[in-house]
């Protein structure tokens, strides 16, 4: 009889600590703060805060949303996902201080019914690749390199993805833009600024905005021994359509950090010519190597005219 009290109080006190156990594990759970998930590749340029999972069949598109400008980041997102009947899913890339106010955007208006993930992009990436520069600090952004980066973003097995610039309203469906075919060895395809529509000659009149001439500087001889003729027709990366595994096959990023190298040390372009320091490494290293795209989904310097991506 001894000997079963003993065992019952013995069984009572396992009881008790287990209970204890359960409840002090329910408590820490509950007050553990909101973590960065890591990167499979620490040498990546930024870092995921998870908010959905992706799907195969998902579309993606590549946005990035300054702080200071997360409500024309936000328009953008609205104007794709208010015009399309698939599934899209955005990756909005953002730094580490506007992650929290970027949610806070999306969840309390309706977006947060979109599919989304959030990345920080560590600026870092592009320590002693970028010259300061302040006739245009605002073309220095951090964020305005990201396209350079699109394989190192944290953006699940993608082979094909779609990147816009947070000044872009998309008025067609993106479906149609995710589904064109980039010709065999092009790791992006772009709308040709010679290919514009009718406000051709308005935009020519901005700065030679439509030529090479434009954008790099043709008395440099590191310029001039690219052969490129500087009338050539050039091309804004704002939306572009980007073929993942070609990109990492040409080495596309290592190609277009060289030439921010080279800027940095000859300046050979720069923040006072059109496009700024993020748009030449592009032309020069997408120099008739690109697909091009139907050019109203990207119509620059117009806000007015009905068509499928529009500038402002």
């Amino acid at each position: 009889m001894a000997m079963l009290r003993k065992i019952n109080r013995v069984l009572s006190m396992l009881l008790i600590l287990m209970a204890l156990a359960l409840l002090y594990s329910k408590m820490f759970k509950a007050h553990q703060p909101e973590k960065h998930s890591e990167l499979r590749d620490n040498k990546a340029p930024n870092q995921t805060v998870d908010d959905e999972s992706e799907l195969e069949t998902d579309i993606p598109v590549v946005i990035c949303a300054a702080e200071e400008r997360l409500g024309a980041a936000m328009a953008t997102i609205n104007s794709v996902y208010s015009n399309t009947q698939a599934s899209v899913f955005f990756y909005i890339v953002t730094l580490r201080d506007a992650i929290k106010l970027t949610r806070q955007y999306i969840k309390k208006t309706k977006l947060k019914e979109i599919k989304y993930k959030i990345l920080e992009f560590k600026p870092m990436t592009l320590k002693g690749k970028v010259k300061p520069d302040s006739s245009r600090p605002d073309l220095l952004h951090p964020l305005n390199f990201v396209r350079f980066y699109l394989p190192l973003l944290a953006i699940s097995n993608h082979k094909k993805i779609v990147y816009l610039d947070d000044d872009i309203i998309v008025q067609g469906d993106i479906q149609e833009l995710y589904s064109i075919k980039l010709q065999s060895g092009h790791a992006a395809a772009f709308a040709s600024d010679c290919d514009l529509p009718a406000t051709h000659e308005m935009v020519r009149s901005v700065g030679m905005q439509t030529s090479y001439m434009g954008f790099l500087d043709y008395r440099k001889q590191a310029i001039r021994e690219l052969g490129i003729n500087p009338n050539d027709c050039s091309f804004n990366p704002g939306v572009f359509v980007a073929d993942i595994d070609e990109w990492k096959k040409q080495k596309i990023t290592v190609q277009l950090e060289k030439w921010m190298s080279e800027n940095v040390k000859e300046n050979l372009y720069s923040s006072a010519m059109a496009g700024g320091v993020a748009t030449p490494p592009m032309l020069i290293v997408f120099h008739n190597k690109y697909t091009t795209i139907d050019p109203k989904w990207h119509v620059r310097h117009l806000a007015r005219t009905i068509i499928r991506a529009t500038e402002i």
